[in-house]
């Protein structure tokens, strides 16, 4: 198949019209747009960038833009139009009439791509759903809107399958899909309840798309799923077993990567994938610590934990990429920055054991919480538990400090005569 020429337009607003916390300068937004429309199986043949105060209500863009893009598009041939920002029906049609060039978002291109990626029943469902609801309030009657589209980036996934679509027809198969999908989580749930029913203990990997966490599974576990330097290799949930040093099996699960602006509506897609993150007992934050934009992707996925509740989960942040990276001082300011972490590359295996062995110990700290009230002159043993616990909450209360904390075996025993039997209340 033919790849289709884009153009790529990437806008940057003000701060208050921007959708992440963490600030991204437009260089660095137009080229994740560029790896984005490449991986979709985009021919990128030209990139405009602007920058607006806020978007025109109709258009994003002004006419004077518009004007420019359609007079770029037809000189250069585009067969596509991509915004890194999401259009509103109304914004896409509109600039569609204006440049005469089909024009997707970049929600668009990130359903395209996972409508290639996704290989299992429930992957293929959770796509197609998120693809129809996103097309719903773009019908403008019966398949207007999809004739607009044609074939190619944009479409694929349901709109291959040639339906004829409306408004009713899609509610009804968003319902049957939405039914199906309940379905698949209910036996999930199943699989999830018989781990913890049998206390197997779950740790799930993490991080940014493309941060290398399927590479990682792999050289954990010994197995071979599939890996490739490309964004969303891994749409569908993987479970494997683990062996830990001290020879205790546990199961590490791998699930889609994440995306700096991942919109609420993916999220929400996605949920029932992202279910194996929200039941694990630990999380693995795996960062690619070559890649320029680490701080920011970062950022990205902690904004999607916090969005999924998980921000207070334990965590491990994981350097990847070791072997990639030239300048030890860089590596040394990342070590820093991301304290305490383990450096490793699961290319080579670098640090695989280390990384092993802080699962274990932290795996020690996640049993049974316990409040504890130690005296003003203990001060050594607080010091202990707060460097070597996990202290959920702290406060004075009569001249002793009072923590809600769950602590190693060893330390649990020196503590026994300051355990209290007030129930926790986290």
């Amino acid at each position: 198949m033919t790849s289709e020429r884009a153009i790529l337009v990437t806008i940057q607003l003000d701060n208050r019209f921007r959708h992440s916390r963490v600030p991204w300068r437009i260089e660095d937004e137009a080229a994740e747009l560029n790896d984005l429309a490449r991986s979709a199986g985009c021919r990128v043949v030209r990139e405009v960038a602007a920058k607006r105060h806020q978007p025109v209500a109709g258009t994003f863009l002004g006419e004077g833009k518009l004007a420019e893009l359609a007079e770029v598009a037809e000189r250069d041939q585009a067969d596509l139009v991509v915004f890194n920002e999401e259009l509103s029906p109304a914004q896409q049609r509109n600039i569609e009439d204006i440049v005469n060039v089909k024009t997707v978002d970049r929600t668009q291109i990130i359903l395209d791509i996972f409508a290639q990626r996704a290989h299992s029943q429930e992957g293929k469902v959770q796509v197609e759903l998120a693809q129809l609801r996103y097309l719903l309030p773009r019908l403008v009657g019966k398949g207007i809107m999809l004739s607009r589209l044609g074939g190619g980036i944009g479409t694929r996934g349901p709109g291959e399958q040639k339906l004829e679509v409306d408004r009713r027809r899609v509610r009804q198969r968003i319902s049957r899909l939405g039914r199906e999908l309940d379905k698949l989580a209910v036996r999930r749930g199943a699989v999830r309840a018989r781990r913890k029913e049998t206390g197997t203990v779950v740790v799930a990997l993490v991080g940014y798309t493309n941060a290398g966490k399927t590479t990682l599974l792999n050289r954990l576990t010994g197995e071979a799923s599939r890996a490739r330097d490309q964004l969303f290799t891994t749409l569908d949930p993987l479970a494997r077993r683990l062996r830990l040093p001290d020879g205790r099996n546990i199961v590490l699960t791998d699930t889609v990567g994440f995306l700096h602006y991942l919109p609420h509506h993916l999220v929400e897609a996605f949920k029932a994938t992202l279910e194996e993150t929200r039941d694990a007992d630990l999380l693995l934050h795996v960062l690619d610590a070559s890649h320029p934009l680490v701080l920011e992707h970062a950022g990205a996925v902690e904004e999607v934990l916090a969005e999924l509740e998980l921000e207070d989960k334990p965590i491990i942040t994981v350097l990847n990429k070791q072997d990639l990276i030239g300048d030890s001082g860089r590596l040394a300011a990342l070590e820093r920055a991301f304290s305490p972490s383990v450096v490793v590359s699961a290319t080579t295996g670098h640090g695989a054991g280390a990384l092993l062995g802080e699962i274990q110990s932290r795996l020690a700290l996640l049993g049974e919480t316990l409040t504890v009230l130690i005296p003003a002159d203990r001060t050594r043993l607080l010091s202990r538990i707060l460097a070597e616990g996990e202290v959920l909450s702290q406060d004075e209360r009569g001249g002793m400090t009072r923590l809600i904390v769950r602590l190693p075996e060893a330390l649990k025993v020196d503590c026994l005569p300051y355990i209290t039997l007030d129930k926790p209340s986290t």
